[in-house]
């Protein structure tokens, strides 16, 4: 007989379960509204990812609560659930490496991004920062705004500091903490799932013992308990 303890931990890691996979899918679909920074930190494709992996895991959760209401000699639904379990693991891992490996060259890789959005919104970044180019005072600086023409542009330049009046330094101050927070929280999703397959095995063992005893008692004529 599973404990009321043992199901209450396989309960209680289930609804991290279900809150993993709604904040995934809401965030997802929440930064896509049009937000200036949200919009240059994070590109579709990762967007879909987040929405993708939050998907998984409400579906996870559905499968769980079938698994879970099966008679104590039905076991296959937990076992499908861990399955799940593994392929969702191997999907957060994916998904947090992606995005932390974007942050080991986060100057290099906002610098593609700035190069390749569009013009408007270069310049919509230049005035919310008062700062004019990415690395340099001419490599892809938009001359309108606080930027109004070259030279004002070409005067603002310091030796000591070159990030200084440059958009590289606000733009990776505002994406660095963002992509941690994301990756660390994607990460964070391998303990529910580790937690919520070792629980689910544990009930397994537990459902397969209770059964086995069942089959002793009833081979003995049905007598007192084996145990």
């Amino acid at each position: 007989m599973v404990s009321k303890v043992l199901l209450g931990c396989w309960a209680f890691v289930d609804v991290w379960l279900l809150a993993a996979g709604v904040l995934s899918l809401i965030m997802s679909l929440v930064w896509k509204a049009p937000n200036l920074m949200i919009n240059f930190t994070m590109d579709a494709s990762e967007l879909t990812a987040g929405t993708a992996l939050g998907i998984m895991l409400l579906i996870t959760f559905a499968i769980s609560i079938f698994a879970i209401v099966q008679r104590n000699h039905v076991t296959g639904g937990l076992v499908l659930l861990n399955w799940v379990l593994i392929a969702d693991s191997i999907a957060v891992i994916v998904i947090g490496t992606y995005i932390w490996f974007s942050t080991l060259q986060e100057r290099n890789h906002y610098f593609g991004v700035w190069q390749s959005t569009t013009p408007d919104v270069r310049i919509q970044i230049q005035e919310k920062f008062q700062c004019c180019g990415y690395f340099l005072q001419n490599d892809t600086v938009e001359f309108t705004g606080f930027c109004a023409n070259k030279t004002f542009v070409d005067t603002l330049v310091n030796a000591t500091d070159p990030d200084q009046f440059r958009c590289v330094r606000p733009i990776t101050a505002f994406t660095d903490p963002m992509l941690n927070n994301i990756f660390s929280t994607i990460y964070g999703f391998m303990a529910i799932l580790i937690c919520l397959f070792l629980a689910s095995i544990c009930i397994i063992n537990k459902r397969m013992e209770a059964e086995r005893f069942k089959r002793i008692d009833t081979k003995r004529g049905g007598g007192r308990a084996f145990v």
